[in-house]
């Protein structure tokens, strides 16, 4: 099942005429798709800044070539795998681009979280503080450095636990 392009091209087209005050630099219009360009936070942090984002979600097969060449600003994928459609695609988008317009989130909260500098996110621990295993009978601890109250060390094994992004 492929999807025509004169009706996705009819219902951009009511889109559009029903925000006639976005300009076409302040709207993008997405189509996902298993051969477009990967997601990532950086792509993330280039859409908050529009005030309309269109998306086109295909299903099963697609949507016909022409939607791509003639319609569609741009083509994301969110992955090397294939999916039913872009109905989740969309929402993963959506949720990391919310997440970066201004109170949707505490401002200081972002500065800390993966890629912001570079890293992928620290391991977290909470309470209980050693947590006995059914298992194998082991007490599984949470790292000293944590339960120190010593601040620049903690954050110092936070930096050194945060892997790096391969680029």
């Amino acid at each position: 099942m492929i999807l025509k392009v004169d009706i996705i091209y009819r219902a951009i087209k009511s889109i559009i005429g029903k925000n006639r005050r976005i300009t076409k630099k302040q709207r993008k219009i997405i189509l996902l798709s298993a051969k477009g360009k990967k997601f990532d936070q950086k792509m993330a942090g280039k859409l908050k800044k529009l005030k309309q984002i269109i998306f086109i979600c295909g299903r099963y097969e697609g949507v016909d070539e022409r939607v791509a060449k003639y319609i569609a600003d741009e083509e994301i994928s969110i992955g090397d795998y294939v999916l039913t459609g872009g109905e989740i695609p969309t929402m993963v988008i959506l949720d990391a681009v919310a997440r970066l317009i201004p109170s949707v989130i505490n401002k200081d909260s972002l500065k800390e979280e993966s890629f912001s500098d570079g890293l992928r996110e620290y391991p977290q621990y909470t309470r209980p503080e050693i947590f006995k295993s059914e298992k194998n009978k082991r007490n599984w601890r949470v790292p000293k450095v944590l339960i120190s109250g010593h601040h620049k060390k903690i954050k110092d094994w936070q930096k050194k636990q945060g892997k790096s992004i391969e680029k």
